[in-house]
């Protein structure tokens, strides 16, 4: 059964309840876990990728490549309304952020690095900011 997508409507306190500290300090303050640290990094199951916070499918399996980062990396979110991509100019750095389009919580960025891959995309995501849900 596939996991409700809850309600945006949550308080900051709210969302500290739900998430575990490390969610909260990636997905709601940006942050970003440790390369070849994060759960989901070596990951090799069919299945989908959700937001930890809200539920919904960003990425799947079949998009996931190893780029040797140390994140998750794929070349395509699950669809082109699942993520939402804006600029990000914090740390004295141009790059682009990766924000789940449901809730607006922070999961990584976008590269244009991957050559060898379709889109030429590298969707550089923090494990702690997804959960996987394999397929049945």
């Amino acid at each position: 059964m596939p996991r409700k997508i809850i309600s945006m409507n949550l308080s900051d306190e709210d969302w500290k309840k739900k998430l575990t500290k490390e969610q909260y300090r990636i997905l709601r303050q940006k942050g970003t876990e440790m390369p070849f640290t994060g759960k989901l990094l070596h990951n090799d199951k069919s299945g989908n990728y959700t937001c930890a916070a809200c539920g919904a499918v960003v990425f799947t399996s079949d998009t996931k490549f190893d780029s040797g980062t140390g994140w998750p990396s794929f070349n395509d979110p699950a669809n082109t309304e699942a993520v939402k991509l804006v600029e990000d100019i914090s740390l004295g750095m141009q790059r682009v952020e990766v924000m789940c389009a449901n809730c607006g919580g922070h999961l990584g960025h976008v590269f244009n690095d991957a050559p060898d891959q379709p889109t030429g995309m590298r969707f550089c995501i923090n494990s702690a900011a997804l959960d996987f849900k394999p397929k049945n």
